[in-house]
């Protein structure tokens, strides 16, 4: 049976070894897709554009409703303002 300072060396080259195949591993895909993006004439925008409803998240979203005293508005979505909480929202629509 191993000791632990046997096993602490083994553990040791192990990471080592690791982070060596890792770092090879990573070169040799780098290698891979700049050949196939070569091959390909690829832009980043063919690569990394999003389409379809993943793409679509994040943008801004219209207004639907608006305070008349403040002119403030809210989109519908996320906590509603002070200003609209309790009340018939139909009355605020934009």
């Amino acid at each position: 049976m191993a000791t632990y300072q046997e096993l602490l060396a083994q553990k040791e080259s192990l990471e080592k070894q690791i982070l060596e195949a890792k770092a090879r591993e990573k070169a040799e895909g780098v290698a891979k897709a700049k050949a196939i993006i070569e091959q390909y004439n690829l832009s980043a925008s063919d690569i990394f554009n999003r389409k379809g409803p993943a793409g679509s998240r994040g943008g801004k979203v219209a207004a639907k409703y608006r305070n008349p005293n403040t002119g403030e508005t809210w989109t519908g979505r996320g906590k509603a303002p002070k200003w609209i909480e309790g009340q018939n929202r139909a009355q605020f629509a934009i």
